[in-house]
């Protein structure tokens, strides 16, 4: 997903963020700029993604089986921006996050706590303004009734 500036068009369909725009003028100033890495804005994003409650895994099924091979590998280390697009201009972001939910979890809500999270989280670790959170269910996972742990300790089940 990405934006042009100079032709202020979106391959994602939404209208782009708004280049020089938003409240933070501490990004801009007379003695320099502060850019934020898109990859930083989604690493941000993810981490605070998975904070929720009621969050089993943040990505589609691809992200999802990349991010499986790679925390089989010794030493590799998590990729927090695994499922989380963003858009970022020189003042606000916007992101889209893909999420497997837990069975039982009310999705809305999920996704409302999801949201308030990663804005809040953005906004006071970069100083952009936060445009739009965009949020897609994948999938839900269901927890092995016949495992005789807990479910914290049950095998998830994917359906």
């Amino acid at each position: 997903m990405t934006t042009d500036p100079g032709s202020g068009s979106s391959s994602t369909g939404r209208a782009p963020v708004q280049f020089g725009a938003g409240p933070s003028s501490d990004l801009i100033s007379s003695q320099g700029r502060t850019i934020i890495a898109d990859a930083v804005v989604a690493k941000i994003a993810g981490i605070a993604t998975r904070e929720i409650s009621g969050v089993y895994d943040v990505g589609g099924g691809t992200a999802r089986v990349v991010g499986a091979l790679r925390d089989r590998i010794p030493g590799a280390r998590v990729n927090h921006g695994q499922g989380v697009a963003v858009e970022v201009g020189e003042k606000q972001a916007a992101i889209d996050i893909g999420i497997v939910a837990e069975y039982g979890v009310a999705l809305h809500e999920l996704a409302v706590g999801i949201r308030r999270n990663v804005i809040a989280a953005v906004e006071n670790m970069t100083g952009l303004e936060v445009t739009e959170v965009n949020i897609t269910v994948f999938d839900v996972v269901l927890f092995d009734e016949n495992d005789p742990g807990t479910e914290a300790d049950a095998k998830p089940r994917v359906q």
